[in-house]
């Protein structure tokens, strides 16, 4: 065989192994980042006034009061755990005046990694992630 359809073979291989190494990262990549959707958001408050620390489960698009403030989480994502571990929740926060009227005082991503980040801006409450979770203590909204 000459030495310029070796060279072809040879590249033909090169460019197959490379093919196969590129499929094989993009199957890992995709699966790399993958959230999981859980069910129960969990969050700590801080009444400023009393010192008082409270943690409590909120079910995904429950409404609890804490204080003056109603907040509903639409999303609680975290990772596998073999990754590093990035929880974050949607949530809508309301602030319920003495008339009993609400203003949304705040809506977006929370990260538990993060709690400054987009912390909730009150006088007298701080609303913070702590974890997600696929189950609680806690009896879902819908067996009440």
């Amino acid at each position: 065989m000459s030495d310029y359809i070796l060279r072809i073979l040879r590249l033909a291989r090169f460019v197959r192994v490379c093919l196969l190494a590129l499929l094989i990262g993009l199957s890992s990549f995709s699966a790399y980042g993958a959230t999981i959707a859980n069910p129960v958001a969990v969050f700590a408050g801080l009444d400023k006034i009393t010192g008082r620390l409270t943690q409590f489960d909120v079910y995904i698009g429950e409404t609890v009061q804490f204080g003056a403030l109603q907040l509903t989480p639409r999303a609680c994502y975290s990772r596998p755990p073999t990754e590093a571990q990035r929880v974050s929740v949607f949530v809508e926060v309301d602030q319920v005046s003495l008339k009993g009227t609400t203003t949304r005082i705040f809506t977006g991503w929370m990260f538990a990694d993060s709690p400054a980040l987009n912390a909730i801006d009150h006088a007298v409450y701080d609303l913070w992630l702590v974890a997600c979770a696929q189950t609680s203590d806690v009896p879902p909204p819908d067996a009440r």
